[in-house]
């Protein structure tokens, strides 16, 4: 793990966090009586209960959290300017709702949110809780468990701030919804954690798109929880881009809970960070809902980015597709865990998994554990993983129609990764991915080539 100077690494305690905790308390909005101050002291009784998870835990075997314990993250204290030519790199073209974070923090400045249907609410949840809106209130933790996940116990412990969006029955919100986490660390190594929740009510249409980005060099953590909750009949795309800077720290874990008859897609794709995990859980609760979960990773360098989800099929007649890729360059390392349940009455499933690596360098590594656990008789479930290089005869026969090798290499990878981004529905989001790949092969090349 490479450190800067100027951030502070010591070996840290739990304590460290309780400190954090009580100083946050002395500030916070709301009185003890409130319920995210219960929900605050609830996440940090259980994270100080359980700490940090070690690689003895199964779900974190292969990925050792050590170097993210050593640093001692405070909690943002004010928010940085950021310009708007700062901004303007990583906002999508033609996005007319916009919410930014800054540091954790809502930037009203930087935000955009005009014109949107009546009853459609996108805001921040530091607001919300302001004015105790019962609909926050209510759905807030109702799917993110403190109990048994450390890293949720501890965003719920320094609750802030977040996304709130809400679109009632029946509306359709015709353009994406932009989430934009923007993080400028500084000095002190900073603990960025934002919550967000998304409602789609039944019939409902929506579009969102989370990206996490750092503005500067240096250690941070961002450690998102977001709680997705997708009514009867409705439909969401959910598209969210990881660009953290190159020293940063990335846990993001998000829940979704489908009605009857709904339709989502999770489109997961990771570039950045120094040490990432993703975990996806989506709940089928009730029959006849379809969800499909995309993930691609890139990592370089020493890069380690840890996928997990989990599809839990407690209802009949429901299906879910997966496809999960990653490359890897350098010495980078993949992780990719991913299960799929399927409960005793959840007859007529057709449940698929697709887990795919290319490693580009014979000292990047994968560690891959598809899983199927099936307790219903009449159903439809596959699962498969491959691990593998670039087909030499592939670059043979482009070579020999006069292209470089370094090119058709590169043609080839393009390729492999495309097939996750060409299946994204917003055409500025895919179209800046597609630049980003080129980027980011090139990057991958000289860098392993130095090293």
């Amino acid at each position: 793990m490479t450190t800067t100077e100027t951030s502070i690494e010591k070996p840290t305690s739990l304590p460290w966090y309780t400190e954090q905790f009580a100083a946050q308390e002395r500030t916070a909005d709301g009185g003890p009586a409130t319920r995210v101050h219960a929900l605050r002291k609830e996440g940090i009784a259980q994270f100080t209960d359980a700490g940090f998870p070690t690689t003895r835990n199964e779900e974190w075997r292969f990925t050792n959290l050590t170097s993210l314990t050593k640093v001692a993250f405070a909690r943002p204290e004010g928010t940085p300017t950021v310009t708007d030519s700062m901004l303007h790199p990583w906002v999508l073209p033609g996005t007319t709702c916009r919410l930014v974070f800054v540091n954790g923090s809502f930037d009203a400045g930087l935000s955009n949110a005009v014109q949107l249907p009546a009853g459609i609410r996108v805001e921040s949840i530091a607001a919300a809780l302001r004015k105790e809106d019962p609909v926050v209130l209510q759905l807030l933790g109702s799917l993110a468990p403190v109990r048994g996940n450390a890293f949720a116990a501890l965003q719920t412990a320094f609750l802030n701030d977040g996304a709130f969006i809400d679109v009632p029955e029946g509306l359709t919100l015709e353009v994406p919804v932009e989430l934009l986490f923007l993080a400028v660390p500084g000095a002190q190594a900073l603990a960025i954690q934002p919550r967000n929740i998304i409602r789609v009510g039944k019939n409902a249409r929506l579009s969102v798109v989370e990206t996490y980005a750092g503005l500067s060099a240096g250690i941070y953590l961002t450690n998102v929880v977001s709680e997705v909750f997708i009514g009867e009949g409705a439909v969401l795309e959910h598209d969210k881009l990881q660009l953290e800077g190159s020293e940063a720290f990335h846990i993001g874990s998000t829940w979704f809970r489908q009605g009857r008859a709904s339709t989502m897609t999770s489109n997961s794709i990771a570039l950045g960070g120094n040490l990432v995990r993703n975990t996806v859980t989506a709940a089928f609760a009730a029959p006849g809902a379809e969800c499909t979960l995309n993930g691609l990773s890139l990592a370089t360098g020493d890069q380690l980015i840890d996928n997990h989800t989990a599809i839990d099929h407690a209802h009949p007649n429901c299906s879910s597709h997966e496809l999960y890729k990653a490359v890897l360059d350098g010495s980078s390392r993949g992780v990719f865990n991913g299960k799929i349940f399927v409960r005793q009455d959840a007859q007529k499933t057709d449940a698929r998994q697709t887990n795919k690596t290319l490693l580009l360098s014979d000292r990047a590594t994968i560690d891959t554990k598809p899983q199927l656990e099936i307790f219903a008789d009449d159903v439809k479930c596959t699962h498969g993983a491959t691990v593998g290089q670039l087909e030499e005869e592939q670059v043979f026969y482009l070579r020999a129609r006069g292209i470089g090798e370094v090119e058709a290499r590169d043609m080839l990878t393009y390729a492999f990764a495309a097939d996750v981004v060409e299946r994204i529905h917003v055409d500025a989001l895919r179209e800046r991915l597609n630049d980003l790949l080129h980027q980011r092969l090139r990057a991958g090349r000289v860098s392993t080539a130095r090293s």
